[in-house]
């Protein structure tokens, strides 16, 4: 795997593209993450990347505390995105060389290719649950299927994601898709 640092920018345009193009009508339509809506997706989201500057800085979780928690995005999802992203896209081009995260101290690269799993998989769900054409980016499809292959603490740590399903094809994106226990 390379350094997944260089493609989180992109990722970031491609999944607020998504959020930008959600009708109006769907943010409370239901998403594969059988607990969310599209509007909690994109709330996720929007935490994840408003935490990303402090732990991309050094800071440890108990650092942050609890700045974060609660509705982060009101009745503006499209807008909270894109100050989370604003903020989140700086800290990725530098920062600390290891990230506090809920699985412990890791790597900064290990944690890029964490958010970029997180980033790919969410925008399709993003996608199936707005009703948008549902293809990812080979690239970034590419780099968060061999992470979650070599079967990460992300996977089968805190149960982050659904069981893996049996892929209908070998396409790589259903065969991502299908590890984190998406069906296609």
């Amino acid at each position: 795997m390379d350094d997944a640092r260089r493609l989180i920018p992109a990722a970031m345009d491609r999944f607020g593209a998504r959020v930008h193009a959600v009708p109006a009508d769907r943010w409370s339509a239901p998403t594969p993450c059988s607990e969310w809506s599209v509007r909690d997706l994109v709330a996720h989201m929007v935490f994840e990347h408003r935490w990303a500057p402090h732990v991309l800085a050094g800071e440890a979780m108990d650092e942050v505390g609890e700045r974060y928690d609660g509705d982060l995005v009101g009745d503006g999802p499209v807008r909270a995105w894109d100050e989370a992203a604003r903020l989140s896209r700086p800290a990725w081009s530098g920062g600390a060389a290891q990230v506090h995260t809920s699985f412990g101290w890791l790597g900064v690269e290990e944690s890029a290719v964490q958010m970029l799993v997180d980033l790919t998989v969410h925008e399709w769900d993003l996608a199936r649950g707005a009703g948008l054409d549902e293809h990812v980016d080979p690239e970034a499809v590419g780099e968060a299927l061999a992470y979650i292959a070599s079967d990460p603490v992300m996977l089968t740590g805190p149960g982050l994601f659904a069981s893996p399903v049996e892929p209908r094809s070998d396409d790589p994106q259903e065969q991502l898709l299908a590890m984190v226990g998406r069906r296609v």
